[in-house]
C-alpha cells in the first residue's frame, strides 16, 4: 500500500463508507494526495449501492484534521505557488462535492477542526461536534484568508459574529460551533464510537430492506433522515456558547465599514474581551485583514457556495502572489518566533487597490464552479 494510499483509509463497516484520516503526528494536516484520494473514494462510493452513508473521522485523539500541510505550502509558495494554485483547486472542489454529495455524509469533528479540516466537515449534511472539539478558520494568523468554503459559513453566522471569528482567527469551543453554523450535534467523545456502530447497523438493515438505488432522491432523503434519526439518539445537550453573551458588542463593533474603525470601536468599547480581539485583529496580517473583511462581506451576497469557492480561489491565488503569506508560515511554523514581519507592517499601509486585487478575476486561472 502506497504512502499516498495510507494517509487515507477507506473501508465499508456495514453500509457505512468510513474515510479515516490518517496522518495523527501531523494533525491530520492535508496533503494533495490526500485530496485525491478522498475524491476518488467519494466518486467511487457515490455509485455504489452498498453504500448507503459515509463517514469522516480522524485517526488519533487530537483531531480531525488541522488544515493543509502549510510547511509544504510555504515550501511551494517560495518556488512560485504551482502546486499550491492545483492543491486549492482540488481542494475547493471536493469541497463543492461534499456540500452536494448525494448519500448522507456525515463529519466527526473531534479534537482539532481548523481550515482545510472545517471545509471537510462543515459542508456535510450532518455535522457531529463533542467537547474536544476546536473549530477554527485561522488564515489572517498566516497571512491567508478563510477559504474552503469558510468565508460562507462565516458570512452567514449569526449577527458579526463570524466577523470577529475571522478577523481574529479566533477558535470556537462545540457550543460556539452550534451557535455559529459550523455544526449540527454534539455528541460527547466517550460516545463517538457506540454512535459509529449504531450507524452501521442501521446501514445494514437499510441494505437488507432494500436501501436506496444510486440517483434515487427520495430514496437518498429517507437515508439521510434514517442517518440523522440514529445521530439525534445519540445527540446530548452541548456546553453553552461562550460567543451568545458577548454578541453586543461584537455586532456594534463589527458593523463597522472598515477594519481600522472596527478596531477602533473595539478599542474604545470599554469592554475587556473587545480590547483582547483589537490585539489579536493587529497581530494578524494587516493585508490579509483588509481582505477577509472584503470577501466575507461580499460572499453575504453571493448565491452559492459554488460562487464563493470561486471567489475564494481568487483571494487564495493572490495571497500566493504577495509577501505575507510565506512570511506568515515562516514566523509561526518554519522558524517559530511567533514575530511575523508583514508588508505593509501597519492597516493603513494597505490600500484599497491592494484590497481590490484579491477579489479581481484572474485571467485563465478561474476555478469556474459557480
Amino acid at each position: 500500500m502506497s504512502a499516498e494510499v495510507a494517509e487515507v483509509q477507506a473501508f465499508l463497516e456495514g453500509g457505512i463508507g468510513r474515510i479515516v484520516l490518517n496522518r495523527p503526528r501531523a494533525l491530520n494536516s492535508l496533503t494533495h494526495g490526500m485530496i485525491g484520494a478522498l475524491r476518488a473514494t467519494l466518486d467511487d462510493w457515490a455509485a455504489d449501492d452498498r453504500v448507503r452513508a459515509v463517514v469522516l473521522t480522524g485517526a488519533g485523539e487530537r483531531g480531525l484534521c488541522a488544515g493543509a500541510d502549510i510547511r509544504a505550502m510555504h515550501d511551494d509558495a517560495k518556488a512560485g505557488g504551482a502546486g499550491t494554485r492545483a492543491f486549492f483547486r482540488d481542494e475547493y472542489r471536493l469541497n463543492a462535492l461534499i456540500a452536494r454529495y448525494p448519500k448522507p455524509y456525515v463529519a466527526v469533528m473531534d479534537g482539532i477542526t481548523m481550515g482545510g479540516g472545517v471545509g471537510l466537515s462543515a459542508h456535510g449534511a450532518i455535522r457531529i461536534v463533542t467537547e474536544r472539539s476546536t473549530v477554527a478558520m485561522p488564515e489572517t494568523r498566516i497571512g491567508l484568508v478563510p477559504d474552503v468554503g469558510g468565508s460562507r459559513l462565516l458570512a452567514h453566522a449569526p449577527g458579526e459574529l463570524g466577523t470577529h471569528l475571522g478577523l481574529t482567527s479566533a477558535s470556537m469551543g462545540p457550543g460556539d460551533a452550534l451557535l455559529c453554523g459550523f455544526a449540527d450535534h454534539y455528541v460527547p467523545s466517550a460516545r463517538i464510537p457506540e454512535l459509529l456502530d449504531a450507524l452501521a447497523r442501521s446501514a445494514s438493515a437499510n441494505a437488507t430492506a432494500g436501501g436506496t438505488t444510486a440517483g434515487d432522491t427520495t430514496a437518498d432523503a429517507a437515508a439521510t433522515a434514517a442517518v440523522r434519526a440514529v445521530v439525534t439518539a445519540h445527540t446530548e445537550p452541548a456546553p453553552p456558547a461562550a460567543l451568545t453573551g458577548q454578541r453586543a458588542w461584537i455586532d456594534a463593533c463589527y458593523a463597522a465599514a472598515t477594519v481600522e474603525e472596527i478596531v477602533e470601536r473595539l478599542l474604545n468599547s470599554g469592554v475587556a474581551e473587545a480590547k483582547e480581539a483589537a490585539g489579536l485583529v493587529l497581530a494578524n496580517s494587516p493585508t490579509a485583514a483588509k481582505a477577509t473583511l472584503a470577501a466575507l462581506r461580499r460572499a453575504r451576497t453571493l448565491p452559492s457556495l459554488e460562487a464563493v469557492l470561486d471567489q475564494e480561489y481568487r483571494v487564495s491565488c493572490a495571497a500566493l502572489d504577495g509577501h505575507d503569506l510565506v512570511e506568515g508560515i515562516r514566523a509561526q511554523v518554519v522558524d517559530k518566533d511567533r514575530n511575523p514581519r508583514w508588508e505593509p507592517a501597519t492597516l493603513a499601509g494597505v490600500t484599497d487597490a491592494d484590497v481590490a486585487r484579491f477579489l479581481a478575476p484572474r485571467d485563465g486561472d478561474e476555478l469556474g464552479l459557480a
